[in-house]
């Protein structure tokens, strides 16, 4: 939250694209003095102070893929297209406590049976906030965090971070995620997931360390660097 506070330490990282959980509406954005502005911008939620951004610094622009499925509300379908590329990316905050038949993960599962039509093993990403981990499955349910990983999966849809540092689901050794910003209580829950062509051009995988981050989040920024 407050994302205008924070701005200027993710954008010395000069991101093409950003995807920010609990961003706050476009009207409350300030980027104070920096050179690096916003050229396009998608943004939905309920509260101003907290929804789910997804921010171009560059030529890339965006557009919704299909109708936007409102009972999946933190998870946008867009289209980005620049004057060379072209490819789907699914933003995804997993937080919906008025779905009383899951908040978190079985989002993800119905955004990914919901745009099935969508969903294909071509140029495709999926990335953000997925409040899960397979330490947390519950194996009577369909729609765990096993279970999304299986149905991505048989799509060739891949975990990006798990494929760069060739890690299991469940035994992550870099945390994306620090309960109450306690540096004892480290989780990964942040994921992006992509299509073969993009993990075939993947140059590297960064996640933010807890001294660096903590005073601004909860959460580190993971960072996903492809070969243009």
């Amino acid at each position: 939250m407050a994302f205008r506070k924070k701005a200027e330490f993710i954008l010395n990282h000069q991101p093409d694209i950003l995807i920010i959980p609990e961003c706050e509406s476009p009207e409350k954005l300030k980027f104070g003095n920096s050179q690096l502005l916003p050229t396009d911008m998608f943004w939905i939620g309920d509260n101003k102070n907290k929804g789910l951004g997804v921010l171009s610094f560059g030529d890339y622009r965006f557009s919704l893929l299909d109708k936007h499925n409102s009972d999946l509300k933190n998870i946008l379908p867009l289209k980005v297209t620049n004057n060379s590329h072209s490819f789907s990316l699914f933003a995804i905050w997993a937080n919906n406590p008025k779905d009383k038949d899951g908040c978190y993960i079985t989002q993800v599962w119905k955004a990914i049976n919901h745009y099935q039509h969508l969903i294909s093993d071509e140029k495709i990403i999926l990335i953000g906030d997925f409040n899960s981990n397979k330490i947390w499955d519950k194996h009577y349910r369909k729609d765990n965090h096993s279970d999304v990983v299986k149905l991505l999966e048989n799509k060739n849809i891949y975990s990006i971070y798990h494929h760069y540092y060739q890690e299991q689901h469940g035994q992550e050794q870099f945390p994306t995620f620090f309960m109450y910003r306690k540096e004892d209580k480290p989780y990964h829950i942040d994921y992006c997931f992509t299509s073969k062509d993009f993990y075939q051009k993947l140059k590297s995988v960064e996640v933010g360390n807890f001294s660096e981050w903590s005073k601004l989040s909860d959460h580190v920024p993971l960072i996903i660097t492809f070969d243009s």
